[in-house]
């Protein structure tokens, strides 16, 4: 159990410097009009985290796996993250 939990809250750690990181994207950007790549990629840099950790959460729940689910959603964050940072290059 207290296993579970950490690795939750680390999922949760993950995902918070995930946003945090992607606020960047956000706030180079001057008030130019964006590509619809680059809109993406803000997309995914500012929610994708907490999409992907939520996918990870309602997986453990399915399953009953939370260990494993977590350590999924931790990978999942911070793909989704860099997939963002590669379509928003700024």
């Amino acid at each position: 159990m207290f296993a579970e939990v950490a690795a939750w809250l680390a999922v949760l750690a993950v995902c918070v410097a995930a946003v945090l990181f992607g606020q960047t994207a956000r706030t180079r950007a001057g008030r130019r009009r964006r590509s619809r790549r680059a809109r993406v990629g803000l997309f995914l840099s500012l929610s994708g985290p907490w999409l992907a950790f939520l996918a990870g959460a309602a997986v453990g729940f399915v399953t009953g796996a939370w260990l494993t689910a977590a350590a999924v959603g931790a990978g999942g964050v911070v793909l989704v993250a860099l997939m963002g940072l590669t379509l928003d290059p700024r």
